[in-house]
């Protein structure tokens, strides 16, 4: 199916010195950015801080007229139709 000049080609193609490099500088790519990856990473403490920080001001957001339930349209002067 395939000749002698296909696999001598390919030979050529493959042991060119550009695909060499090119192949090497990708190898050389994922190595460091998996690196990153793995390196890479939050200090627990600071989670735990963020986590109770927003538990704590939670319930602090919700404005005390809201609760009581009040029209707020008395307080901005609109009148209804």
């Amino acid at each position: 199916m395939f000749t002698k000049e296909f696999f001598e080609v390919l030979k050529h193609i493959i042991t060119s010195w550009q695909v060499i490099a090119v192949s090497i500088a990708l190898v050389l790519y994922l190595k460091i950015v998996s690196y990153a990856a793995r390196s890479y990473h939050r200090p627990r403490e600071k989670r735990i801080r963020i986590r109770r920080k927003k538990a704590e001001l939670a319930p602090a957001s919700i404005p005390e007229e809201a609760e009581s339930g009040s029209n707020t349209n008395d307080e901005l002067g609109l009148e209804e139709a």
